[in-house]
Parts: structure tokens; sequence; C-alpha cells
């Protein structure tokens, strides 16, 4: 299993040396004292809207949005990822949980994909929803919050808008110890492929130069002369001393999403990961067992056959 010592973490310059313990503390409880990520993303009620939560294929489970919270309770995970307001409203049933306060949000309504010319409303721009402050606000009473985090839609026309958001809201969090993970994504009229890895190392190289501790991006697509866990090695070395981590995408079946982290970690130099969907669509059993099963590999070291023994329920993940 891999582990850190407090020693080990690199603080940033930019953390006073007053809170430099408390942004240590938050390092280690959000990475589980591994130095990796498993980050339950649970934004997605404002971004898809309730496209993710209810419908074909969907646990009727998932249809509130408190079985976000039993998921991140009952199984194991690093940070659960979400609004304040989402998180304000349940914290205090869930006061174990490491919470990550999503900063900015947009919706999926205004089109924003360049694929279809023709259908192209405007390109996309996530507004900063609120300050600081209100993440420290709810830390002050009780819950438990260690960082922040961001949306950047790298070549949006409104890109610079959101870089000056983030690189701000980055030293605001650093000054008071907590750590920032931003999810960068190329999107708009100047991107012609998304899954394009030179674009995503350019995302990923950004990141550390605004500051943040993680970075969140999409998996390179890959092609008959490398895999997309290949590719994803140009991406993991440009964010530096930022950690790598992939988001999981819509939900596919199990053993599948499971190779795929393994080999983005031990192939492509992740470090964690970033899932939502493949976990909360499921029965509350069956995702507090992935989350489990996910852990076992990003925070442990487990074989995907290891791990998805514990997704079947044949063996058990604690850490």
């Amino acid at each position: 299993m891999p582990s850190i010592t407090r020693d080990q973490v690199r603080v940033p310059a930019d953390v006073p040396a007053i809170v430099r313990e408390t942004y240590v503390d938050n390092y280690m409880a959000a990475t589980r004292g591994t130095g990796r990520l498993m980050l339950f993303a649970c934004d997605q009620k404002i971004e898809h809207l309730n496209d993710d939560f209810f419908g074909e294929g969907i646990s009727a489970e998932d249809s509130e949005p408190e079985h976000l919270f039993r998921i991140g309770s009952q199984g194991v995970v690093g940070v659960l990822a979400g609004q304040r307001g989402l998180i304000a409203h349940y914290a205090a049933d869930y006061p174990d949980i490491n919470y990550l306060v999503k900063m900015n949000s947009k919706t999926h309504l205004v089109k924003t994909s360049a694929k279809d010319p023709a259908k192209h409303q405007d390109d996309p721009y996530s507004p900063q929803l609120y300050d600081i402050q209100t993440a420290l606000d709810l830390r002050e009473g009780g819950v438990n919050v260690v960082g922040i985090g961001y949306t950047i839609y790298l070549g949006s026309e409104y890109e610079s808008q959101m870089m000056m958001e983030a690189g701000q809201l980055i030293a605001d969090a650093h000054s008071v110890g907590l750590i920032v993970v931003l999810w960068i994504y190329p999107r708009g009229k100047a991107v012609a492929d998304e899954k394009d890895a030179h674009l995503i190392a350019g995302a990923a190289g950004t990141a550390v130069c605004l500051g943040s501790d993680f970075v969140k991006v999409n998996p390179p697509k890959g092609d008959d002369a490398q895999t997309s866990a290949e590719k994803l090695v140009e991406v993991s070395k440009a964010a530096g001393r930022t950690g790598l981590v992939c988001a999981g995408g819509s939900t596919v079946a199990a053993d599948t999403f499971l190779s795929q982290l393994w080999e983005q970690i031990h192939v492509g130099g992740a470090k964690g990961n970033a899932t939502g969907r493949n976990i909360h669509q499921r029965s509350l059993a069956e995702a507090v067992r992935l989350t489990k099963a996910i852990s076992a590999i990003t925070l442990a070291d487990w074989s995907v056959d290891d791990a998805l023994a514990v997704f079947n329920g044949e063996k058990d993940f604690s850490i």
C-alpha cells in the first residue's frame, strides 16, 4: 500500500507558515495518507441537471440527493465534492466525510460542443458562485471541509475570466490551508478535439501554473499507436507536482472501469481518480462496493482481479 508521512507532503510556498500544519492535515485526510486522491464527484446535479439521476439504467435510489451522502459515508472515498448548498443540507448528518466545496458550476442546457457547429450556442463559462469565506463558514460550523474545486474550460472565449477566478481562489484557499482541485476541460469553438493528449497535457500544465494541488482531466483518446493510458504519460509529466486524476465518465461495466483505472495509475502516471456517475447511478450496496474497489486500486495498489472481487462482494476493503 502506498503511503506518505506528514514530512513528505510538499507544501506549496504560498501556504503561510501559520497554516502549514492545517494544509498537511487536509492533504493527508483527502488522500487517506497515500498521496493519491479518490474523489467522489457529486457536482452533476447542476452540471447535468436530473439527467444523471433519473432514467433508464439508473438506480431509483439515485433520484434523491441523500444517496450521494449514504455512499460517501458507507463507502471508502477520499473526498466528496459538491456545491456548497448541497453539502450544507446534508453534512451535519454525515460528519465523517471529507468534503470539497465546488466553487463554480453551469448547466448543460446551453450547447457548447464544437463537434456540430450548427448546434453550438455559446462557448462554455462556469461562473464562480461564492467566495472562499463560504467554504470557511462551513468549516467553522463543524463541516469537515478540506478543500475547494473549480472548473476551467480551456479554449473557451471566457477562459481568461475562469483562470482569473481560479487563480484568486487558489491563493485564497492556500492562505487558509485548504487544498484545491481544478477540473480543466478543453472545450469551445477553438477546440477541435477535446480528447487530444497533447492538448490535455497543456491543460495539466495550466493547472500547475495556477497552483492547483490536483487537476481532474478527461483521459485522452487512444489510437492504433498508443492506448489512452500510454498517451496519459505526457499529461502526467506536464502536471508536475500537481497530482493528475482522471474523470470517470459515463457508467460502464465495473471490470472495464477498474481496468482503465489501474492502467491510468500504473501506465499513465495518474495520482488517483475522480468518479461520479459510475458510482452513484448504482444501488447503494453496489455503489459502496465500487467505491471500495476503486479505492483498493487507487489507495492500496490492489490488482484489478482483487478489486473486482471487492466489487463482487467476495473480498472486503477498508482503510
